[in-house]
């Protein structure tokens, strides 16, 4: 697995992934971008989860960890659709 960003990735974020629309009910992937302060526990990396609302520019986010539901606000810039 390789670390940190590839090649083209690297540099500024782009302003289309920084307001990115997402909507109510897609499915999406926590994937940190490194390039945004994030606070978000480690544990929720790389999981996938449901989008239940939004609070302001953030979107919260429905993730099973075990057998439980839980919610968390995160950027969209840390999410990607699948």
């Amino acid at each position: 697995m390789v670390k940190g960003r590839r090649i083209r990735e690297k540099g500024k974020i782009k302003l289309s992934s920084y307001f990115k629309n997402l909507s109510k009910g897609e499915r999406v992937c926590i994937v940190p971008d490194a390039g945004v302060r994030s606070a978000f526990p480690k544990r929720v990396k790389g999981k996938s989860g449901v989008i239940i609302g939004d609070r302001g520019e953030y979107s919260i986010i429905e993730v099973m960890d075990g057998n439980k539901a839980k919610q968390f606000i995160i950027h969209p810039v840390h999410l990607r659709k699948i």
